[in-house]
Parts: structure tokens; C-alpha cells; sequence
């Protein structure tokens, strides 16, 4: 499927599922297919080695990457991930991912990614900063206001990001708030941008209940992954009325029938670092979880978790991609078949971005919204793009996903075919 040297030949390996997911909205492209290999070549990739003095003097060195898929549409737009299984084959799907998602949003953005192999919590603060630094130092020729905006993903936050604008601020000689999104408020961050990913979730997956007959107040709901995502939709859906009956994080799988008190459960992973240990639960194996019942499952962790056999296992009605790739191409076709809508990652996550292109708009302007502005405008979007969505998903008959690369890939390979080749 592709002549990439540098991939593997892994069929469940996140390129792979990205290529197999371009490969399936081809037949509804048109004459824009002649331009289809657009979206199977990363524009650029660069792979950079970050060596680390730590703290006890001894010298460690780390590698990191930055992924530009696509820039038709506009810069580039995609998180930084720290992670000790971080490779630049993940990092290329990702990018592609984010240009998808910017384009079913119709936001201005195309899509990169970055990525340091490491284990952040094995680090110093000390330690993050100076790694922060010099990643941001390596991959700043090619990141910008206008080139590539960075923001926070898998093990990074706001203050990674205030770090990386200032590093790149220092090396330009001018304070550039713009260069990433997701920085503190007081430095030029956006009130709702920690939430909007959750939201994004949760604004998305009401309208998609109310598409298929599920009354949320009497949903049993199922979230996989209790980080930033997972945690903020579940604390949505609960004060909606909805019993949040399991959840899973890297510590461990908790059920409770009745369902979780999830402020209990946030107060006790603020204290605690994660969900392990909990006492108002029941304690599960890691693959019962997927076998217990309920009506909407959230996975919210990383790549590739909805396997064949768990799909065929699900007793769900509607799957909330809050992860980017969570579902495999054999396992969305299983689910498909059983009559489970999914809500893909492409729309179902993209209140993050969203924000983050709002962000982006602010700092330009130095003119700042209030938090009830950011959520109603990004309630808008989302719920248009869902609209759109579902409706182009009905007239081919095709699932969501499917309709989501045909909405998306027509703005991206409109864009390639009326800016031409150069030279």
C-alpha cells in the first residue's frame, strides 16, 4: 500500500490503519484520486537527537520527531507526545490524522505531529525543561506561526508548551506567543482549551445519541483511558444523568454496577496519580472490562485498543473514538456489521484542536474571549461537522468514518489540485 522505506510491514501498525482508512474513501473521490497519493506521503519528516545532561552529570540522548503530512490547506497543526513508545511511524500516522480532522472541521490548519521517545515521569523538572528545550531548539526551523503550530498530546501539558514558546521566542528574537497552542491563560492560552477535547467528546456523542434513539440520562457509559480526554467526558456525561459503570486507565480496570462517582473518583486520582486502589469499585481484570455491559463505550487511551476479538465481544450501541485510532480497519468492519455507530476520532476528538485554531485567532489579535464564548463557538463547529457528517454518511451509505475521509480528503485534494505542483 505504500512505498515508504522507513514503515513497517505490520498490518495493525497506526499507518497502516490510516492507509487502510484512505484506501476506503477513494471510490467516492472522483477525478480528485488522481491526487490520492498526496495523503500516503508525509510532506516532511525530520528526526532529531536531543542529547540530555541529567541532573546526577552523566549524558543521555533521546529521539524525537516532527511530522508535517500536509500543508495544502494551511500550517500545520498537531500535538507533541512524549511517550517511551513514541516512533516515527506513530508520529506519521498521527500527522496524517490531524490533517484529516482539521479538514472535516474546515478549520485553516493541515496536519503534523511530534514526538520524543522518553517516560517524562522518569525525568526531573529539571530534566523535562532542558529536554523541552533543546527538542524545540532542533525542530525550530520548521515550526512557526505560519508554518507549525505544536500543543499538548500524551505526556505534555501547558507548562511543556510555555517552554517550547519561550525557547523559540528566544531564538527569533521576538516573544511569539503563536508558535503553540495550549500555553497557560497569562501567556497567551485560551480559557477552555484544557476541557475542549473532553467536550468535544461529549458535545459530539449527545447529537450522535439523539441520531440513534439513546436517552443519555438512562446510558450506562464505559471510558477507556482517565487521562485529560477520558476524565473530562465521563465528568460531562455523570452530571448529565449518565452512569459511568467502568473505567480503565494504566493502572488498573475499575466496575461498579450502580455506577462510579466520578468527583470521588477525580478527587482520589488528583491525590493519587491514577485510578488504582480505589475503593468505591470493584477491582476487574484488564480484559473483563471489555466484556462488560453497557450502552456507550469511550475509548480515550492510545492507538489500535478496539481489536477484532473485542469488537466481536462489545455490547454497546455507540463507540466514541476519544482516542486517535483507537478502532482497526477488520474491527471497524465487525462493528459495522453488528450495527454499533461509531463516532470517529477525526470528528468525535477535534474540540482540541478547534480551541486550539481559536487560540491561534487570539494571539494574533490580542483580543481574547471569555470561556461561555469558546464553548458555544466550539459547540457550533462540532455540531456541524457531525451534521455534515452523518448526512454525507446517509447519501453514499457508508459509516461515519468512511464519510468523515470523503468530507475531509475533497477540501485536502481540492486545495493540492487548484495550488498545482511547483515547480
Amino acid at each position: 500500500m505504500t512505498a515508504l522505506s522507513y514503515v513497517s510491514d505490520e498490518a495493525d501498525s497506526a499507518w497502516a490503519t490510516y492507509l487502510a482508512q484512505v484506501e476506503r474513501v477513494l471510490p467516492y473521490l472522483g477525478d480528485l484520486t488522481r491526487w490520492a497519493d498526496t495523503l500516503r506521503h508525509p510532506k516532511r519528516a525530520l528526526i532529531v537527537d536531543i542529547p540530555l545532561e541529567m541532573d546526577d552529570g552523566s549524558v543521555r540522548h533521546f529521539e524525537g520527531y516532527r511530522v508535517q503530512h500536509n500543508l495544502s490547506r494551511g500550517p500545520g497543526k498537531g500535538g507533541v507526545r512524549f511517550h517511551p513508545d513514541v516512533t516515527l511511524e506513530e508520529v506519521m500516522a498521527l500527522s496524517a490524522w490531524m490533517t484529516i480532522k482539521s479538514a472535516v472541521l474546515n478549520l485553516p490548519f493541515g496536519g503534523a505531529k511530534g514526538g520524543v521517545r522518553v517516560d517524562p515521569r522518569e525525568l526531573s523538572i529539571k530534566e523535562l525543561e532542558r529536554l523541552t528545550r533543546r527538542y524545540t531548539s532542533e525542530i525550530g526551523n520548521i515550526i512557526g506561526p505560519q508554518q507549525d503550530i505544536p500543543a499538548p498530546d500524551v505526556g505534555t501539558n501547558a507548562q511543556v508548551m510555555a517552554w517550547m514558546m519561550d525557547t523559540y521566542s528566544m531564538n527569533v528574537g521576538a516573544t511569539t506567543t503563536g508558535v503553540v497552542t495550549g500555553k497557560p491563560v497569562h501567556l497567551g492560552g485560551s480559557l477552555g482549551r484544557v476541557k475542549a477535547t473532553g467536550r468535544g467528546v461529549f458535545v459530539t456523542g449527545m447529537a450522535a445519541a439523539q441520531r440513534i434513539g439513546l436517552e443519555v440520562k438512562a446510558c450506562r457509559v464505559a471510558v477507556q483511558g482517565f487521562g485529560n480526554v477520558g476524565s473530562v467526558s465521563a465528568e460531562l456525561f455523570y452530571q448529565r444523568g449518565a452512569k459511568i459503570v467502568a473505567i480503565q486507565d494504566h493502572s488498573g480496570s475499575l466496575y461498579r454496577e450502580e455506577g462510579i462517582d466520578i468527583p470521588a473518583l477525580l478527587t482520589w486520582q488528583r491525590e493519587h496519580g491514577s485510578i488504582a486502589g480505589f475503593t468505591q469499585a470493584e477491582n476487574i481484570r484488564h480484559e473483563a472490562f471489555w466484556l462488560k455491559s453497557f450502552d456507550i463505550l469511550i475509548p480515550a487511551a492510545l492507538e489500535g485498543q478496539i481489536t477484532e476479538a473485542r469488537a466481536s465481544a462489545l455490547s454497546c450501541k455507540l463507540v466514541l473514538e476519544g482516542a486517535n485510532g483507537p478502532t482497526l480497519p477488520a474491527a471497524d468492519d465487525i462493528l459495522r456489521k453488528r450495527q454499533i455507530t461509531v463516532v470517529p476520532d477525526v470528528i468525535c476528538n477535534a474540540g482540541g484542536v478547534t480551541v486550539s485554531y481559536f487560540e491561534w485567532v487570539q494571539d494574533f489579535s490580542s483580543f481574547f474571549w471569555t470561556e461561555e464564548e469558546i464553548n458555544q463557538r466550539l459547540d457550533s463547529i462540532m455540531n456541524d461537522a457531525l451534521i455534515a457528517v452523518w448526512n454525507k454518511a446517509e447519501s453514499l451509505n457508508v459509516t461515519l468514518r468512511t464519510a468523515a475521509y470523503a468530507v475531509a480528503c475533497e477540501r485536502i485534494l481540492m486545495a493540492r489540485k487548484d495550488r498545482g505542483l511547483y515547480p
